[in-house]
């Protein structure tokens, strides 16, 4: 009895690859809404300053005060604890969600 020899199969060709699609030639603009420079209130003045920034320079500079006094909550990341600069931002709540923050913020912003 002759062992029958088997014939490793074919790998069939690979599929082409479709071309990667092009970036857009410019850079991606800025809204100008979120760059229009925006004058604070006086309680966020103590934070960000009195000159008018626009609004995500605002957004950072309280994202730097927040982290720099340790004010994100230990065990909920998204609660920022408020000091006694931040309560009267946040409408004297002890406490507020990032998502909150973001439009007390906005109404102190003029």
């Amino acid at each position: 009895m002759a062992a029958k020899k088997t014939t490793a199969a074919k790998k069939a060709p690979a599929a082409k690859k479709a071309p990667a699609a092009k970036k857009a030639a410019g850079a991606r603009k800025p809204n100008a809404a979120f760059m229009k420079e925006m004058t604070p209130s006086a309680a966020l003045a103590e934070i960000v300053g009195s000159k008018p920034i626009p609004r995500t320079q605002v957004v950072s500079k309280i994202w730097d005060y927040i982290k720099k006094n340790n004010l994100q909550d230990a065990k909920n990341k998204r609660q920022i604890n408020a000091d006694d600069k931040l309560k009267p931002i946040f409408g004297g709540k002890k406490s507020v969600t990032m998502f909150e923050m973001t439009a007390l913020v906005n109404k102190n912003l003029t």
